[in-house]
């Protein structure tokens, strides 16, 4: 790996992480957590093979992940991030609420998936009603369905469509983020074809860091 060749954290930090698409395979290994290398492949859609198998290499050297036999019936390698690994968590945190507004005034022509809304999701919004009841919200982007999961003074994304959403949200990514973040009211998000069927009260639960 090339080096800055600077004695400062932020140039040493980097010597390790800044190349492209690094930080992005931690984002996935934080999401999808223990990853066959096809798992990887499918989260970074646009990446080579030949250079996933390099920064793989580089993150291992670097003791940012490790690389196990899983046993039958997976049968195959998995990526886990190492404890220093996980630390970069906070970091991507940081990216995260930093980008959301690049997210809703996006034009619609990037990759996307699903579980990208974990970043946005659990990083700017907020439970307001802590003691009341918990609340799901169901995201439809057109990809695998996630819903997020608001009670108890937390917000989390989870995989797969919640089994009785109180409200759901189907359309493009953009409009879903507009309308969490608060960049979009839910009049222009649905004149702009989203879509919201069930509680609307439950936006209010939502709250913005």
């Amino acid at each position: 790996m090339k080096s800055y060749g600077q004695y400062c954290s932020v140039a040493k930090a980097l010597d390790v992480v800044g190349d492209r698409w690094t930080l992005l395979i931690v984002r996935e290994l934080i999401t999808q957590g223990p990853c066959r290398y096809t798992d990887l492949r499918a989260g970074l859609p646009g990446i080579a093979s030949n250079l996933l198998a390099t920064r793989l290499r580089e993150l291992e050297a670097a003791g940012l992940i490790t690389r196990t036999a899983a046993p039958p019936p997976v049968a195959t390698t998995l990526f886990e991030l190492t404890d220093r690994g996980r630390q970069l968590k906070d970091v991507l945190d940081a990216l995260g609420r930093w980008g959301v507004d690049f997210m809703v005034t996006a034009d619609g022509s990037d990759a996307f998936r699903s579980t990208w809304f974990t970043f946005a999701a659990e990083n700017f919004l907020s439970d307001t009603d802590p003691a009341a009841p918990e609340v799901t919200i169901g995201l439809d982007a057109g990809d695998a369905p996630v819903h997020i999961a608001v009670g108890g003074g937390r917000v989390e994304l989870r995989r797969g469509a919640a089994p009785a959403p109180d409200l759901t949200l189907t359309g493009e990514p953009r409009l879903i983020m507009g309308v969490l973040a608060g960049k979009l009211t839910l009049q222009d998000a649905r004149s702009a074809g989203l879509s919201a069927a069930g509680d609307l009260t439950v936006l209010a639960r939502v709250g913005r860091v």
